[in-house]
């Protein structure tokens, strides 16, 4: 027997096709429904919608019914255009459950149909429910094992980011990022805040992740200092910013973190505020002091503002607008074949 029963297409009335209920795809945006809709009623349906075939007994006789397999987007347009019958291929024999969601995952990947979190969703649904192994999935829908699992590892992210990925506010590049903070969940939330308010692109996230994994490794080593991390946690709540305070032989160095010209400002006007415009002045005269009270002990205090490179534009006051994810295609494709918690991937 062949796949289908017969080579020939069946016109089918649209009230007897049901849903998949194995579809991974979750969102159908209206406005590209609607398009649809209107090419349908100009062209027709140019690719038929593949459905399975069941006979169910009710007090009429029996009666036929139709399950779909893919084409949810052709048969809610071709409603929308006011269809009355769809053209489709039959599949032959009673699909499994499994054979469905396959069938429907594939059609949706091939057609690319399918956003970042559905497909992470229809993965894991693949792992759970029917105990593919990721490599097994890499086969089916011809790519490698790692991006399969590092597509699955996506809905480890909480509910608001995966939200913010499936409504385009963040790219799939900057889940990578994100995910390098999984034990941090402040730090990723501050994270994930900043690159949608503040439109971070992809190599600019991955920078602040990199930066805040060192920064845990350094806090460890400031842990012999506790009144030295309490001072570091106080400028943090008083500027809203990340702050880190490094030693030096003489002192030490203040690092704040800003990304725009006004934040810079903002940043001023909170120091201004709290200080009165003496907080220099004062670091200064202790300075002097200490040194001529002893010639061997001195300390200095300097202010370091880190300015992201080439990201800032001091005429206009704004992030450039380069795309949100900024990576080149080879450094987007390197995922594929990547595992995503590489060491590489946590340098400094």
């Amino acid at each position: 027997m062949t796949q289908f029963q017969s080579n020939s297409i069946f016109w089918i009335d649209t009230e007897k096709v049901h849903p998949n209920p194995f579809q991974p795809r979750r969102e159908f945006d209206e406005t590209r429904l609607a398009d649809l809709a209107d090419s349908i009623r100009m062209y027709g349906i140019l690719q038929p919608l593949v459905v399975t075939r069941k006979e169910k007994h009710t007090e009429d006789g029996l009666v036929a019914e139709y399950e779909l397999i893919s084409g949810e987007r052709r048969l809610r347009a071709s409603r929308i255009a006011g269809l009355s019958q769809v053209p489709a291929l039959i599949r032959a024999g009673e699909d499994s459950d499994r054979e469905k969601l396959e069938l429907a995952i594939i059609e949706n990947l091939q057609r690319e149909d399918l956003n970042s979190v559905e497909r992470a969703r229809a993965f894991q649904r693949l792992v759970e429910d029917f105990g593919f192994k990721h490599g097994q999935i890499a086969k089916k829908v011809g790519r490698s094992r790692e991006y399969v699992s590092n597509t699955i590892r996506i809905l480890a992210m909480p509910e608001d980011m995966l939200n913010a990925l499936s409504e385009g506010k963040i790219s799939e590049g900057h889940t990578r990022p994100l995910l390098m903070l999984i034990d941090r969940p402040d730090e990723q939330s501050t994270l994930f805040k900043e690159i949608v308010y503040k439109k971070m692109t992809v190599r600019e996230a991955e920078l602040i992740a990199r930066k805040i994994a060192y920064e845990k490794a350094r806090r460890r080593d400031l842990a012999e200092d506790p009144e030295l991390l309490a001072l570091e946690d106080r400028f943090k709540e008083t500027l809203g910013t990340r702050v880190s305070i490094e030693r030096t032989k003489v002192g030490g160095k203040l690092h704040i973190d800003f990304f725009t010209p006004n934040e810079l400002m903002r940043l001023l006007d909170a120091i201004e505020t709290n200080r009165s415009g003496e907080g220099v002045v004062n670091v200064l005269e202790d300075y002097a002091k200490s040194l001529s009270q002893d010639e061997n002990t001195s300390s200095v205090s300097q202010e370091e503002v880190a300015i992201p490179e080439g990201e800032v534009d001091l005429n206009h006051g704004e992030i450039s607008n380069d795309p949100l994810d900024d990576r080149s295609k080879d450094e987007k494709s390197i995922e594929d074949t990547e595992d995503m918690y590489s060491i590489k991937n946590f340098s400094i």
